[in-house]
């Protein structure tokens, strides 16, 4: 196990843990996205409500979840760790193996784009999650079964201007985040390749424009009630 303590030392070691833990959330970012999708749906939030419902009750998927916020702070940690080893150092910024002069603004500002994820995740969380579990969120029945109304919960949330605003601009920090993070991540693995990079940077560059994009949206179409 020394190696492997050693391993996670070095500044490979840190680099590679940060495009694995950015990978996970990348795919916790999807599922995420298909469920807020569903509020949506013109159904008074019954859809919503019963996605959060089997999302907070399933075991395995809260087993997961719990995985989740384990890998968000180690890719918090690990970042701002990298970010006071490359400033210190004057190297590349961020955890991709890229040049200064040709890094976007995006690669040279991961950290600052990343301080303001996190706090918008603070704010998320202590709005919704703590909410959920703590705040005595009412309850609506559907065939028969008594389920939380998260839905109105965001509703109420959404239906405020500032609040909007704030979700939209750190979606487009996210944006600009996952524009740089997402190809820099197979870079770090190794896994880019001169026949899939092309593909890699699309799908890249594609993903970090439409998910925040469709994240923003959903307060967006709510506050508006379009």
């Amino acid at each position: 196990m020394r190696w492997f303590t050693k391993f996670l030392s070095s500044t490979l070691g840190k680099k590679i843990l940060m495009a694995l833990t950015g990978l996970f959330l990348i795919l916790f970012l999807v599922v995420h996205l298909i469920g807020n999708l569903q509020l949506l749906h013109d159904d008074g939030g019954k859809s919503f409500n019963i996605y959060a419902e089997f999302m907070s009750t399933n075991t395995l998927i809260q087993t997961v979840s719990k995985g989740n916020f384990a890998f968000i702070l180690i890719h918090v940690i690990w970042a701002l760790i990298l970010s006071i080893m490359n400033r210190k150092a004057r190297g590349p910024e961020g955890y991709a193996v890229t040049s200064s002069k040709s890094s976007i603004w995006a690669s040279r500002n991961m950290g600052i784009l990343g301080t303001f994820i996190l706090i918008f995740l603070v704010i998320h969380l202590k709005d919704f999650w703590a909410q959920m579990h703590f705040g005595g969120v009412s309850t609506v029945m559907y065939d028969g079964k008594e389920v939380r109304d998260l839905a109105s919960l965001v509703a109420l949330w959404f239906s405020k201007d500032w609040y909007v605003a704030l979700y939209v601009f750190c979606m487009a920090a996210l944006g600009f985040h996952l524009w740089h993070g997402f190809a820099s991540a197979f870079q770090t693995l190794g896994l880019n390749h001169l026949k899939y990079n092309a593909v890699i940077n699309f799908v890249g560059k594609t993903f970090a424009v439409v998910v925040p994009a469709l994240f923003a949206w959903i307060p967006i179409a709510m506050f508006f009630d379009l």
